[in-house]
């Protein structure tokens, strides 16, 4: 057993132990750490800092075991998204002080049933610990909690209230249906549509960069949709989609018999897109010599169709995208300088869906929804639900393809599954192989419970891994070395070293 470290918070049943009521005995804290030594004991308070401080001179004469206070101000004690927050901080900080070898116990007696709640969630998501409970007539023991709990549910996904977000819109309606298709509720994607909608009714260029299946075009069109120009065109181009031979004329149109196969004047989506808005998808796929004549109609608001002797004036909003890193691409030379700046007046980055905390769980709600009303009408089609165990397996993936991926691995489950609910092995069927590229971490992160899996070994393989790799940066220096891991100390890279048998 490792250095253990018990958490918990400081409740009313302790406070009256230490105040010597007879009938409520010692309290669960003092008799968690009666029953058991650890390496720390960290309070969670939200009682006056004296009434607590008062409390921690009784608690030491109950125990050996190092004790630590932490003053926390709750609006409510049951307010789930702030003791969700502040136990979150709190784990992480004495993860990061006693090094990832600590065994974190919580302690589910003290407090309100919503702070326990918080720590058996925390424990089946973001941070693996001991649950334990305690009682007068049973005393301390493990408390077994038998179903998995999905970090889609955690509450600190809802710990931003709506008020604080519309505070920060201060000035845009409350109301945005233009926006709806885009599901989400998480924090960072509250912020990207608010960026949004803060940009929409100008007709500045704006780039939205974000791996492929993240929600570039539905956001294009949102944002020309709540726009003053939202009557007129909305015109999508997917630059690598065109054939090299006809970039040109695509984008620009072109007189009869310009060409071969001219055979009649044509407008290109410039002009197509007049008044309105032209969305350029994967701009960083347009070649090189068709990017020159892109930024002189942007500069210069014309257009000239190959073959004719006059430009023709357009007024555009353009709303680019790419799945690339645009400056990356200029520091190679591969995308011009002078464009990008053109274009990338409001630059907005979507997140991939792995960093939407929350949002999976919702989309996968959305879609199966929506998968059921398209297939009503089909023959021998049963409405679907999803099961617990494979809801937790679409919100643990990793998501290479983001929202498209979810939304067609739903498809496939649903179309293929024979029951009502779609199970695990349903998913898991339905589930894309990962790519070569992707197939060392898949090793690690998704192997097949059960017969011959073996957690010590694979932690074992993550942890000498990233030792050996800094270690070699770092050039045997191991000081250099536990500060690129992030390790609190010095010596507490040399007990890992030690303990996975690396000189």
């Amino acid at each position: 057993m490792g250095i253990q470290i018990l958490l918990c918070w400081l409740g009313m049943t302790d406070l009256k132990a230490a105040s010597g009521i007879n009938e409520v005995g010692m309290g669960p804290v003092a008799q968690a750490v009666a029953a058991r030594q650890y390496r720390e004991v960290v309070l969670l308070n939200n009682w006056e800092k004296a009434t607590a401080e008062n409390y921690i001179v009784w608690l030491r004469k109950q125990t050996q075991s190092a004790l630590t206070i932490k003053h926390i101000k709750l609006s409510s004690p049951t307010n789930f998204g702030e003791i969700y927050q502040s136990a979150s901080a709190i784990i992480s900080e004495k993860i990061k002080e006693h090094g990832p070898d600590a065994d974190l116990v919580f302690h589910l007696s003290p407090g309100t049933p919503a702070m326990a709640a918080v720590w058996i969630l925390l424990s089946k998501t973001r941070f693996p610990a001991e649950l334990i409970e305690s009682s007068i007539e049973h005393g301390v023991r493990s408390a077994s909690v038998p179903f998995d709990i999905s970090a889609e549910f955690l509450p600190g996904l809802l710990s931003k209230s709506d008020k604080a977000i519309e505070l920060l819109a201060a000035g845009i309606p409350v109301e945005a249906p233009e926006f709806d298709d885009i599901i989400h509720r998480s924090e960072v994607m509250q912020r990207i549509i608010l960026k949004a909608r803060m940009v929409a009714p100008r007709s500045i260029p704006v780039l939205i960069e974000g791996e492929s299946g993240t929600g570039k075009e539905l956001l294009a069109r949102a944002i020309h949709d709540s726009s003053l120009r939202k009557n007129k065109p909305f015109v999508a181009i997917n630059c690598g989609a065109i054939p090299l031979a006809l970039v040109e004329s695509e984008l620009f149109g072109h007189e009869k018999g310009a060409f071969t196969g001219a055979i009649a004047a044509r407008a290109g989506h410039f002009e197509a897109a007049h008044q309105g808005t032209l969305f350029l998808d994967e701009i960083g796929e347009l070649p090189k010599e068709m990017q020159v004549k892109l930024l002189r109609t942007v500069q210069e608001g014309e257009v000239k169709r190959i073959g004719a002797t006059r430009t023709r004036q357009v007024d555009i909003r353009i709303i680019a995208a790419t799945n690339r890193n645009l400056i990356d691409e200029v520091a190679a030379g591969a995308f011009r300088e002078d464009l990008f700046y053109r274009l990338a007046v409001a630059v907005i980055k979507l997140p991939p869906l792995r960093e939407r905390a929350g949002d999976i769980g919702l989309l996968i709600d959305y879609f199966l929804n929506q998968i059921n009303q398209e297939n009503a009408g089909y023959p021998g089609f049963k409405n679907k639900n999803i099961s617990a165990s494979a809801r937790n397996i679409l919100l643990q993936h990793d998501w290479p393809g983001n929202v498209r991926e979810l939304q067609n691995t739903l498809t496939r489950a649903a179309v293929w599954s024979v029951d009502e609910i779609i199970g695990k092995e349903d998913i898991q069927e339905a589930l894309l192989p990962v790519s070569a590229a992707g197939k060392g971490k898949d090793l690690i992160l998704h192997q097949p419970l059960g017969e011959g899996f073996n957690l010590v070994k694979i932690m074992k393989t993550v942890a000498v891994h990233y030792l050996e790799r800094a270690l070699a940066e770092a050039q045997g220096n191991k000081t250099k070395a536990s500060e690129i891991l992030g390790l609190p100390s010095y010596q507490t890279l040399t007990n890992w070293l030690k303990k996975y048998g690396i000189e």
